[in-house]
């Protein structure tokens, strides 16, 4: 105890050195800059390793990951956030709005929707100290709540649940002032463990809302706790089953997974602890929370006003239970510091009794190292330079030793792999990067861990060239993946062990009938030329049925599967690629209908493959983001953009705040802008079942160009496109119609094949004399110029009206554009807009039929709408 006291003490007096400014600097190669520390250790290797059981174990997975991060304990974070300045009385961002973000809301796009699912997916336990939810609604039941009583529910059979005599959570709906600790204000339970499950509680939210929540448990830990308390999350009908550790980390949240959620409240929807364990012992229980929520602590006697997850750490310690030990470093008068120190002291509180932390008090949570994921300032002369990555560690704190005996230059050779990956695998994907240094300095994050640790600067958010990549997701997914595999290569070093690298994603997803009631899913592996050892040796294929959520898969080897379907049910299938070292992302989702009366079969192809930055705005005078020319495509979500940027000037490089080049508004903080989810294909499969007349297949468009796909086979084919387009920055080259696709819609068009076609650049991205070619001679349209609607986004048709999403949402992608399209010869006009300008044509040929949309037909907001108007497509197309 004594040593953490003193590394306490240390981190207060050291404050001024270790509130982690930014480290401005020109782009230098590796040879220049200032003193480095010394080289890295070559042997990592420690005798320290945790063998118990971990923290959260997903029973439900189907495979089994044994050259991964298996039972290792990680904290990971994305350096600032939201904090309240007691000089100005302010809630503000820590650091400044430029490129159309900050520092506190770009890494959190880096972490959250990358990072930590790679290290999950490798089988590492990842605890962070900032709320991890983008879901701005949240949902708490708890035995303390009588409000929320009816949905807890104790169930007693041979044994009875109690009170603990052990103080727990309890919110009943109240802000949380100074020092209050919402984990001292109310009571937990236990009952004796049995190896056969006779007691029970029930946790079953009212949801006000569908959609995905995180799911959060708290327990108290005694000595006599079980290591594998079984918990049992019920998402939209399916059901996932883990075991929890009880032995550690009570009195806190401890993350489960994230899941889909029904709106109302029912049994399809909640959480159930069992008291069946394999071990002698008792089980306890306290709360459980859904979703992410809003701000809850107040300062100067508000909250932010922003969703938790956009708030520092030191509110989210207040609020998972942490000692004022961790986040009161400054006695409440410097939030800004003590949000510094709030990031490490909670990963010192949690690790503190565990094999890396023996003798310090804490959670006994066997987190074994840290990394703080920051960007940094800087800015390079020449406009064109990337400033690049730098890395940071500490190792003279505590006379070079962590709490397990461990040297501190284990840290040292951390923030090197990080470094070094990073410069490498950039390089190798986009040809150009920048490695700066690896400084051993005295910052709070590298200082104050008791575990290994490091900083990486992932880039200059100064710099333009720089954000250029950084704002485009491909990167992030890049450089998530380099961090991650240099995570894995340094824990396999220390512990002596071989690793192996988690695959990437399965190609060219199809399904397809072979039979009345049967389909053939097929892929295509996708290598990664960089690691040999990142091979798929098997794939999980997850199913989701009608309103049902997707299950927790099944293991595949080979790369094809039969699966016989019910009649007149939506199957949707997204898959995996699997080795010991891990499971990559999903595919895109694809579905299948079969119809036992059916004639004809529909193909729906995903041609929305895209993910991109913002429209860029670079030339001799000006340099920046064009938010209001194109927002760009993220993967699912962000809450990464502030607002628009004002500053163009060039000539204000280097200046940050108002006036300066890449200075930008307020106007999108706290708002969560929806992208590309890669699941439309299930919303045309369902509007189109309506009709109840057709088969359905699907897949991606790659499978088309690939000749995987026969197209001859279909009566009609259904090509998504919603905002795919050349835009000319993206770091992946995305179109409409390649020349290829081209080639084989025409064709296919003339052997009589029927296409229905919907996007919002169907025409702007064809603007090429050839490009204009294919679509009057194949879609029988030409291009009239892109609108942006703005008091009105109806469109009227068909014989009635409808919505679209026009305006950036939460709940679905935007066609912030609508492209107008023309007649030629005879075709004819289905739909306008508000202005009465054409924005669909149809066209009744001799041998085939064409309906072209000039905006995603997945944008309709109506379910009941979209199903009506698909109906009215497909009689025209088919009928």
């Amino acid at each position: 105890m004594q040593k953490y006291i003193y590394i306490f003490l240390t981190c207060i007096v050291l404050a001024a050195c270790g509130t982690h400014r930014n480290i401005v600097s020109q782009p230098q190669n590796n040879k220049q800059g200032n003193k480095k520390s010394s080289k890295p250790i070559k042997e990592i290797r420690t005798k320290v390793e945790y063998k118990g059981l971990p923290w959260v174990t997903n029973k439900s997975k189907p495979i089994e990951i044994t050259k991964g991060l298996q039972n290792k304990h990680v904290s990971v974070w994305a350096s600032h956030g939201r904090y309240f300045n007691q000089n100005k009385d302010r809630w503000e961002w820590q650091r400044p709005n430029m490129f159309c973000t900050n520092e506190d809301l770009f890494t959190q796009i880096i972490v959250v929707p990358y990072l930590i699912p790679m290290l999950e997916n490798a089988g590492a336990i990842v605890f962070t100290p900032r709320e991890r939810d983008w879901q701005k609604n949240e949902i708490i039941v708890d035995n303390d709540n009588e409000i929320l009583l009816p949905y807890y529910t104790e169930v007693n059979i041979n044994k009875k649940w109690q009170n603990s005599g052990i103080k727990g959570f309890a919110n009943f709906g109240k802000i949380y002032g100074d020092k209050t600790n919402p984990f001292k204000e109310g009571t937990t339970r236990m009952v004796q463990a049995s190896k056969v499950k006779d007691c029970e509680i029930s946790y079953q939210p009212g949801f006000t809302k569908s959609g995905r929540y995180a799911v959060y448990v708290s327990y108290p830990t005694l000595p006599q706790s079980v290591p594998d308390a079984k918990y049992i999350v019920y998402h939209k009908g399916r059901q996932t089953v883990f075991n929890v550790n009880q032995r550690m980390g009570g009195g806190t949240w401890v993350y489960l997974g994230t899941f889909d959620f029904d709106y109302g409240c029912n049994s399809d929807n909640r959480v159930v602890l069992t008291n069946e364990s394999s071990y002698e012992g008792v089980v306890t229980a306290d709360a459980v929370r859904f979703g992410g929520g809003m701000g809850v602590v107040a300062r100067g006697g508000k909250t932010s006003g922003l969703p938790k997850c956009l708030e520092g750490s030191r509110y989210y310690a207040q609020w998972a239970g942490a000692p004022e030990s961790v986040y009161y470093a400054k006695n409440g008068t410097d939030d800004y510091k003590e949000d510094i120190y709030s990031r490490p002291y909670m990963t010192n509180w949690l690790a503190g009794g565990s094999c890396f932390a023996p003798n310090e008090a804490g959670l006994n949570v066997p987190l074994e190292l840290s990394l703080a994921v920051h960007s940094d300032a800087g800015f390079s002369k020449d406009y064109s330079s990337i400033i690049g990555s730098l890395s940071i560690c500490t190792t003279s704190a505590n006379g070079g030793l962590l709490a397990s005996g461990m040297s501190r230059f284990h840290s040292r050779t951390f923030a090197d792999y990080l470094l070094n990956g990073t410069n490498r695998d950039i390089i190798r994907k986009y040809g150009k990067w920048n490695r700066r240094y690896l400084y051993d300095r005295n910052y709070a994050e590298t200082r104050c861990p008791i575990i290994p640790s490091a900083i990486i600067e992932t880039m200059s958010h100064q710099n333009f060239p720089d954000m250029t990549m950084g704002q485009d997701p491909n990167f992030r997914f890049t450089y998530a993946r380099s961090l991650y595999k240099s995570i894995l290569r340094f824990n396999a070093g220390m512990h002596g062990k071989p690793y192996v690298v988690s695959p990437l994603a399965p190609e060219n997803f199809c399904v397809d009938f072979v039979a009345n009631d049967t389909v053939m899913l097929k892929w295509d592996r996708q290598d990664d030329v960089n690691e040999p050892t990142a091979v798929p040796t098997s794939y999980v294929l997850y199913t989701a049925i009608n309103g049902y959520d997707f299950d927790n898969g099944i293991k595949i080897k080979g790369t094809a599967c039969k699966i016989k379907l019910m009649p007149n049910t939506l199957y949707s299938f997204k898959l995996t690629a699997a080795n010991e070292g891990g499971e990559s992302f999903p595919t895109e989702v694809i579905s299948a209908v079969y119809n036992p009366h059916a004639t004809k079969t529909i193909l729906i192809v995903n041609g929305f493959q895209r993910l991109s930055a913002p429209a860029i705005i670079n030339n001799e005078y000006s340099q920046g983001f064009d938010l209001n020319a194109d927002i760009g495509v993220c993967l699912d979500k962000t809450l990464g953009y502030c607002g628009s940027q004002i500053c163009f000037d060039k000539t204000k490089i280097g200046t940050e705040g108002p006036g300066g080049l890449g200075y930008s508004g307020n106007e999108l903080e706290g708002h969560i802008i929806r992208g590309n989810e890669f699941n439309y294909i299930p919303v045309h499969a369902r509007a189109m079942m309506k009709a109840n007349r057709y088969n359905i297949v699907s897949c991606s468009k790659y499978s088309l160009g690939k000749n995987i796909v026969n197209l001859d086979k279909y009566d009609c084919i259904d090509m998504i496109l919603g905002l795919e387009k050349d835009d000319g920055r993206s770091l992946k080259y995305y179109k409409t119609f390649t020349p290829e696709l081209q080639d084989l819609l025409e064709e296919y068009v003339q052997r009589g094949g029927n296409m229905l076609v919907s996007g919002a650049y169907i025409g702007s991205d064809m603007r090429k004399d050839d490009e204009a070619d294919f679509l009057k001679n194949v879609l029988h349209v030409t291009y009239n110029g892109s609108v942006r609607p703005s008091f009105s986004n109806t469109i009227t048709g068909m014989g009635t009206s409808f919505d679209i999403y026009t305006t950036l949402n939460e709940d679905h992608y935007a066609s912030t554009t609508i492209d107008l399209i023309s007649p030629i010869g005879k075709a004819f006009c289905a739909l306008t807009n508000n202005e009465g300008h054409s924005v669909c044509v149809a066209y009744d040929g001799k041998d085939s039929r064409t309906f072209t949309m000039g905006f995603p037909f997945e944008c309709i907001t109506s379910e009941k709408k979209r199903s009506a108007i698909m109906r009215g497509i497909l009689d025209f197309l088919l009928e």
